[in-house]
């Protein structure tokens, strides 16, 4: 049995108090909320923080609202950027610390947020959704076939990169590490234009969720080690369509190892106004895929564009061999995963597609 190293354990009832003893010593203290990933991480003495700040007490980190000014962004152009946030239109606010089963059973999550209810929704086991949070998702520390192994194994091979070692074992010649992203609702949230708040003890700042995170399999996350990741602001979705797709080998609870989140806004004849599409588990962070968007903007979504864009996703995502499945696969898959994304977008009946993808077992 693995069992966890000692720590100290903080459990404050106001974030400005979990700001305070964070800062007391950032390098070495770690924030928990539901643990689904950090305590097995800390098993693996994959982390070993000596202090643990748990934010599960937090009540106003489990909160749902509407409203309250969101600023909405604006629309990406063809080069996937996004011009200065439009104030005034409202919006979703929600607390780092509410539950994934708490956000499949949010019912104007299921109307308003299709892609972040589907995302919320395949993550896991009911049991682990039931203590996971967003903000741990959001977090979701990057994986590796080399790196989610116990102690002594990493141990006999020697250490890699990620953990107390210094080659990428998926790349040996590679200057950093390759571990994937594997969070499910960071690329629903990207495709939907979302905003996170990040509070420390020196302040508060925003920074959109395609900021929040690097190609970087170690320092994955741009949060500061003294921030908390408190809110999830999603703007107006109003006349926006969205929806998430996901590859994982068991249906019921694996990681994913591809996936495609789309989002857009259509006009009464069907034109693309707007469009956003992100490919995640094919990286170390969410990838964004500004050439097949700008192949959609102003045109309907017919067969030959939807094939045209989900070819230009698939030369967006690089997988690498740190996963389930072949790399050349998975990529393929991506393909087929934008192709569902873009035709359910339109109006498609892709239910048995989906239905067919959650009961597999590849």
């Amino acid at each position: 049995m693995m069992r966890l190293p000692p720590f100290r354990y903080r459990a404050p009832r106001t974030v400005g108090d979990a700001a305070l003893w964070l800062a007391e010593s950032p390098g070495d203290t770690m924030l928990v909320a539901g643990g689904t990933d950090l305590l097995p991480n800390m098993k693996r003495r994959q982390q070993t923080p000596r202090t643990l700040i748990a934010l599960r007490g937090i009540a106003e980190l489990c909160a749902i609202t509407t409203g309250g000014g969101v600023g909405a962004p604006g629309e990406p152009s063809a080069s996937g950027e996004s011009p200065s946030p439009r104030s005034g239109r409202v919006g979703i606010r929600i607390g780092a610390g509410v539950t994934l089963s708490a956000l499949v059973r949010n019912e104007e999550i299921r109307a308003t947020l299709p892609a972040l209810w589907q995302a919320a929704l395949q993550v896991a086991t009911p049991h682990l959704r039931n203590m996971g949070t967003l903000g741990g998702n959001l977090c979701l520390d990057t994986r590796c076939t080399y790196y989610d192994q116990s102690h002594e194994w990493r141990k006999a091979i020697d250490f890699c990169m990620k953990k107390d070692g210094r080659t990428c074992w998926v790349a040996t010649s590679s200057p950093r590490c390759l571990a994937v992203s594997s969070t499910d609702t960071a690329p629903a949230l990207q495709a939907l234009g979302a905003r996170v708040r990040l509070v420390s003890a020196a302040g508060v700042r925003e920074v959109s969720v395609a900021d929040l995170y690097e190609n970087d399999g170690m320092q994955y996350l741009t949060r500061r080690a003294d921030e908390i990741l408190t809110e999830v602001i999603v703007p107006d979705t109003s006349g926006w369509r969205s929806t998430y797709w996901k590859l994982r080998r068991r249906g019921s609870f694996d990681f994913p190892v591809a996936s495609v989140a789309a989002a857009a806004r259509l006009d009464g004849d069907g034109r693309v106004e707007a469009v956003r599409l992100v490919a995640g588990a094919v990286a170390s962070r969410p990838l964004s895929a500004p050439k097949a968007e700008a192949l959609l903007v102003g045109e309907r979504l017919t067969d030959e564009r939807i094939a045209a864009a989900a070819q230009a996703v698939y030369e967006v995502a690089k997988p690498m061999d740190n996963t389930d499945f072949e790399l050349v696969w998975r990529k393929k898959m991506v393909t087929a995963l934008a192709t569902y994304a873009l035709r359910e977008l339109r109006g498609d009946d892709t239910s048995a597609v989906r239905l067919r993808l959650a009961r597999q077992v590849l």
